[in-house]
C-alpha cells in the first residue's frame, strides 16, 4: 500500500498550485479532485489579479513576489495562461462622493486614481454615465484562471506527482477516505475551498472558515466590447464577509441565512469573447444550498444593466458556486494545532494573487526552510 508525503484535496487554483510546489519540492504528491472539469470559484472567477493592493508589510510582499512570478509562468508552465494587463475600473455611485471614495484607497500600494465621469467613459464607452458620479482606475493583472489551474496540474504530473479523480469523504488521521478508495499519506493539506470546513468537521475539527454562495452569469464569445474590468468601488462582499463571520457556531446550522444577499455589479471580458458578469453573494450556512437561479439571474441582468446597459440581455448561463473567506481576509494556513499531519491552505480573499507565492513558500517550509510569512500566518 502506498503512502504519499502529502495528500492535497481539492483541484481548484489553490490546490493545483500547493501541489505543483510540494513536488517540486521532492515530496510524493497525490492530487485529489471530485470532478473532471471542477465547479469551483477558480472555474467563475474574474481573473483579476489585484496585485497593486497590498495594504500591510505582509500583503504588499505577497504583491510584489506575485507580480514577479506571474511574468514568468507561462514560460515555467509551458502553457499560455493569458497573463495580461488591464485597465480596472472601480465605478462610484452617482449617491456617493468621489473623492472620499477615492480617500478610502490610499493605503493601498497603488492607489487608484480619481476619474470623472467623462474620463470614465472615455476609458469604458459601455458605461452609463447616469449611473456614477466617477470612478477609479488602475492597472491590474489578469489571466484565465481555470487554463491556470490547468497548467499547473499538468506541471505537477510532469514532475512525478499523481491525481486522482474520487470525491474525499472523510479526513483520517493518516489519510483520506474517498468514494473509491481509502489513500495513505503522512500530511493531508487541504485546498476545498468553501467545503473545506464541512469536510473538516468530519474528523472532528473545527475551524473558522466560511463560504459564501456566489453567482454569476457567463455568455459565449460575443462581439459586444468591453475595454476594460468593471467593478464596483465600494464592494459589499467585505461588509457581508466580516458580519456573517462574527459568531462562529451559526455557521453549524445548516440552511442558516447569516446576513441579506448583496450584489456587487461587475463584468470582465476574456480573450475568446465571452463575459462574465456577477456577482451576488449569499452567506448561507449550507455548502449545498439550492438558490432560485431564475429569480438570481433577473436580479443579476437587472442591476448590470444600471452600470452597462449593453450587456443586460446577452445570451448566457447562470452559475453558482462556493467562494471561501476567513474572518480576517487572511488565509488560513499551516498544521492545524492538535491534530498531526492535517493542514488547511484555504479562505482566501485574494487568492489568484497570493496562492502562488504563499504555496513556493509553504513548500520550501513544508522541507524545512525558515519562512517568516507561513510562520506569521500559520494557526
Amino acid at each position: 500500500m502506498k503512502t504519499y508525503d502529502w495528500i492535497v484535496v481539492g483541484g481548484g487554483i489553490t490546490g493545483a498550485t500547493l501541489a505543483y510546489e510540494l513536488a517540486k519540492a521532492g515530496f510524493s504528491v497525490l492530487l485529489l479532485e471530485q470532478y473532471t472539469r471542477p465547479q469551483n470559484a477558480t472555474r467563475y472567477s474574474y481573473g483579476g489579479l489585484a496585485y497593486w493592493s497590498g495594504s500591510t508589510l505582509l500583503t504588499r510582499q505577497l504583491c510584489e513576489d506575485a507580480i514577479a512570478r506571474y511574468h514568468i509562468l507561462s514560460q515555467e508552465l509551458d502553457a499560455d495562461i493569458q497573463f495580461r494587463e488591464l485597465d480596472l475600473l472601480l465605478t462610484i455611485s452617482a449617491d456617493c462622493y468621489p473623492e472620499a471614495t477615492a480617500a478610502s484607497y490610499n493605503h493601498f500600494a497603488i492607489p487608484p486614481r480619481l476619474l470623472s465621469v467623462q474620463e470614465a467613459c472615455e476609458l469604458e464607452p459601455q458605461l452609463n454615465r447616469e449611473a456614477i458620479s466617477g470612478a477609479l482606475t488602475v492597472k491590474h493583472g489578469h489571466i484565465h484562471p481555470e487554463k491556470t489551474a490547468q497548467a499547473y496540474i499538468q506541471a505537477f504530473l510532469r514532475a512525478g506527482g499523481e491525481m486522482q479523480i474520487t470525491q474525499v469523504l472523510q479526513v483520517l488521521q493518516n489519510g483520506v477516505k474517498t468514494t473509491t478508495a481509502t489513500f495513505h499519506s503522512a500530511n493531508i493539506v487541504i485546498c476545498a475551498g468553501g467545503l473545506s470546513r464541512q469536510l473538516l468537521k468530519t474528523a472532528g475539527i473545527p475551524i473558522k472558515l466560511y463560504f459564501t454562495h456566489a453567482e454569476i452569469i457567463e455568455t459565449p464569445p460575443l462581439d459586444v466590447q468591453l475595454r476594460t474590468l468593471v467593478m464596483p468601488a465600494n464592494l459589499q462582499r467585505f461588509q457581508l464577509e466580516a458580519e456573517s463571520s462574527q459568531v462562529d457556531e451559526l455557521w453549524d446550522e445548516l440552511g442558516n441565512e447569516l446576513v441579506t444577499p448583496i450584489l456587487d455589479a461587475g463584468a470582465i471580458q476574456f480573450q475568446d469573447g465571452s463575459i462574465r458578469i456577477g456577482q451576488i453573494s449569499r452567506a448561507i450556512a449550507d455548502p449545498h444550498a439550492k438558490v432560485n437561479s431564475e429569480v438570481s439571474e433577473k436580479w443579476l441582468r437587472r442591476s448590470i444593466k444600471q452600470i452597462l446597459p449593453a450587456l443586460e440581455n446577452l445570451p448566457g448561463t447562470w452559475y453558482h458556486c462556493l467562494v471561501a473567506f476567513s474572518s480576517d481576509r487572511l488565509a488560513l494556513i499551516g498544521a492545524i494545532p492538535g491534530f498531526e499531519g492535517v493542514h488547511v491552505f484555504a479562505g482566501f480573499s485574494n487568492p489568484l494573487v497570493i496562492v502562488p507565492p504563499l504555496a513556493e513558500r509553504f513548500a520550501k517550509f513544508a522541507a524545512g526552510n525558515k519562512d517568516e510569512i507561513i510562520a506569521q500566518l500559520s494557526l
